[in-house]
């Protein structure tokens, strides 16, 4: 495949130091596609790591599967999850495109699902730790899982989202809604879940939540304290004035956006 051509699907991961935890994902990632009908290509986002991610990124696309393209993308400084997923998702050239985080909480065979929903008629499947048949390998900490819970009780009300889960790392677009959402999301922070889902709810794109299998990893890279929780909480409470001049309709194209470094293999 050439680096512009049309693929089936495109799987976003976005990496902020993941040098220890991206080989894994990526071998893990390449094998579930090589055996998945159609083409499709997984794209690295580092958001200004300073160790060898993307290094690490290079040497696993190196021999892929004739189905499958490697693309990495760089820039920095570190400006936070939201704007590594903005960054792949506005240049990702699949007909659906998912982004998952790197330290492969789901795994791939979970995707199943999300892709059911899509045939169904939704234009986004995300999965969900709240959902009924979920199973949770391992837990996070008490005090994640209990600010977690507190800011999805706020952004149900305050937001109006009606989703349990609004943070799993675990999301499937069809093209169209992808970049049309992310063409508009403001917010870098780990919070942009919630405004790329507020955004959705605006432009009537029809979302769907599914069960998923989770791990937690406690070698993450989103840490909090009070300061912390304090910004996330304003990012959140800021989201509905970020767009009072948005019009209430799809955007279905979107252009690309500058970053400093493109490597594409195959």
């Amino acid at each position: 495949m050439d680096l512009l051509d049309e693929c089936d699907l495109s799987i976003v991961i976005p990496c902020y130091n993941e040098a220890s935890r991206l080989p894994r994902t990526l071998a893990r990632t390449i094998t579930y596609l090589a055996t998945k009908p159609g083409r499709h290509e997984v794209m690295v986002v580092s958001d200004g790591s300073t160790d060898g991610t993307i290094e690490e990124a290079i040497k696993a696309f190196q021999n892929l599967p004739d189905n499958v393209r490697g693309k990495w993308f760089g820039y920095k400084p570190n400006e936070g999850k939201g704007k590594a997923v903005k960054v792949g998702m506005r240049q990702a050239m699949g007909n659906r495109i998912l982004f998952m985080d790197a330290d492969y909480a789901v795994p791939l065979e979970d995707l199943a699902r999300a892709e059911a929903l899509l045939d169904q008629g939704f234009d986004i499947a995300i999965g969900s730790r709240a959902a009924s048949d979920t199973r949770i390998v391992e837990h996070q900490s008490f005090v994640r899982e209990r600010i977690a819970k507190a800011f999805g009780f706020i952004q149900r009300n305050y937001l109006g989202l009606r989703l349990k889960d609004t943070q799993c790392g675990f999301k499937l677009f069809n093209r169209e809604s992808g970049r049309a959402i992310f063409e508009h999301v403001k917010l870098t922070s780990v919070i942009f879940d919630g405004e790329m889902l507020w955004l959705a709810k605006r432009m009537n794109y029809k979302v769907a939540d599914f069960p998923v299998e989770w791990t937690h990893d406690p070698d993450s890279r989103i840490t909090y304290n009070f300061v912390r929780s304090l910004k996330v909480l304003w990012d959140m409470l800021s989201i509905p004035f970020l767009h009072l001049a948005s019009a209430k309709v799809r955007v279905r194209t979107a252009e690309s956006i500058p970053i400093e470094t493109t490597s594409p293999i195959k």
